[in-house]
């Protein structure tokens, strides 16, 4: 079963296979994990809005069409999901430092070292992370957390392509203005 596509499963469980979805999960499960906990810092909150989003996800699964991109449509549903959480409970936090200032990574032999360093990395990129619009966040955490390509994120985020770009770029630029002016370099 691993050789079919996302689409050709969903095209199964359209069909009436509704135990194929179990796939699905099994496919994206780690992924909508990884992409939910760089905005929630609650595991609960993380294992809770998780199965929200397959629940929703297989709900859904019939107004899917299997001609369009699987992932991108699970991520769109993922991605309302933890905003309207993130609404609800109004904060962002819990994202990783290296991806985003790679040259300010300071390099210890000692194993302490290097996680009391992660963790003051880890309160920065927050604190910018923080400053920075969620228009310019999500595609920011979407491409470069997740990997998602410009099409995709477009898909997720009901965006023309050249728009994705421009927010990644102007997102970078801001990020870094942003630790600029908050630590002075």
């Amino acid at each position: 079963m691993s050789e079919q596509s996302d689409e050709e499963i969903v095209y199964l469980i359209q069909s009436g296979k509704a135990d194929y979805f179990g796939i699905l999960i099994e496919r994206y499960e780690d992924k909508i994990r990884r992409y939910a906990r760089k905005f929630l810092s609650n595991k609960e909150d993380t294992d809770d809005i998780i199965q929200g989003i397959f629940i929703k996800a297989y709900t859904n699964i019939q107004s899917f069409d299997v001609k369009r991109k699987f992932s991108s449509w699970l991520y769109r549903i993922a991605h309302n999901e933890l905003v309207n959480h993130l609404r609800k409970r109004k904060f962002f936090s819990s994202f990783d430092f290296d991806t985003f200032f790679p040259h300010i990574v300071h390099i210890h032999d000692n194993e302490t070292d290097k996680e009391l360093n992660r963790q003051e990395m880890q309160e920065i990129i927050d604190k910018c992370l923080n400053e920075l619009e969620p228009k310019y966040r999500e595609p920011i955490i979407l491409y470069y957390l997740e990997e998602l390509s410009y099409r995709e994120i477009a898909d997720i985020l009901h965006l023309p392509i050249p728009t994705v770009g421009v927010r990644l770029n102007r997102g970078k630029e801001k990020l870094k203005s942003i630790y600029n002016k908050i630590y002075g370099q």
